[in-house]
């Protein structure tokens, strides 16, 4: 049998609104402390009920976007790859997250140089391949290193729209032939890439990709989405999926979703990732 699913997740004990990096953000609109510790408890307990098994990092005073674990790096088999944020709010996530995965016995390999890359938030395996997200924050040159250092494909892809800033917000690969998408993120390129090298897409309109349908969490054949994508997830149930929405409007407010909010320790499940291992 696989092993179970293991994602990190960072309690929301310091979350805010305390800077704007982002179209979504805006320091006039508090996020209410209260509500957003309830929605990640009920994030965290459906997951749990999934059969996950959750890590927790510690908060930390003045990293409110700790929360958003999703770019906390990049794991491939025994390595991790730590983000090197490009604003200077998120740069002290850095040694948080490189200290905790080196005290659970991953090898950190750093992209090399003054290059951005902003982890699993912009690099996403379908299948064999990575797909990965550059302009907004991350480099395409990191990509192509992270590529060449795993062994694996990598195809860079242009986010054309500084809401879909991060290439977890308008692309979701739900298994190794499918995956979700917003179409209006990319460039022309970018989407004749998606088009010609994924097998099925699911694309969303723009109203529920306002809504990050596309920061989805997938564990097996369950789909934990925003609960106002009513559309995606019809669309979802009809090919077989099972869905489970979540109120994270509190989130919503500094342009994160469920996805943002969790790293996958073991390997993207939902890609049919070629380095997950299977005990008998």
């Amino acid at each position: 049998m696989t092993s179970p699913p293991r994602l990190l997740m960072c309690k929301p004990d310091f979350y805010g609104i305390e800077y704007e990096i982002n179209p979504w953000m805006n320091r006039l609109v508090v996020a209410d402390s209260t509500v957003a510790a309830r929605q990640w408890e009920a994030l965290h307990q459906t997951l749990v009920d999934l059969g996950v098994e959750i890590d927790l990092i510690d908060p930390v005073k003045g990293l409110p976007d700790l929360v958003f674990t999703a770019n906390a790096g990049l794991v491939c088999r025994s390595l991790f790859i730590p983000s090197k944020f490009r604003h200077e709010a998120r740069q002290g996530e850095e040694p948080c997250f490189t200290a905790w995965a080196k005290s659970r016995g991953w090898e950190i390999v750093s992209v090399p140089g003054d290059h951005y890359f902003e982890g699993a938030g912009d690099a996403l395996f379908c299948g064999e391949t990575l797909f990965a997200g550059y302009r907004f924050r991350s480099d395409a040159f990191g990509h192509q290193w992270i590529g060449e250092r795993l062994g694996v494909e990598v195809l860079p892809l242009e986010l054309a729209d500084p809401r879909f800033y991060h290439l977890d917000t308008c692309f979701c690969p739900i298994s190794a032939t499918q995956a979700i998408w917003y179409p209006g993120a990319f460039d022309d390129y970018g989407r004749d890439v998606l088009k010609s090298r994924v097998g099925e897409l699911i694309e969303v309109s723009t109203e529920e990709a306002e809504h990050f349908a596309c920061n989805a969490v997938v564990v097996g054949r369950t789909i934990i989405l925003n609960e106002k994508t009513p559309r995606l997830a019809a669309s979802l149930r009809q090919l077989g999926f099972d869905t489970k929405p979540h109120d994270l409007s509190e989130f919503l407010k500094a342009g994160g979703g469920a996805k943002c909010l969790t790293l996958r320790l073991d390997g993207e499940e939902a890609a049919y990732w070629r380095f997950q291992t299977a005990e008998s």
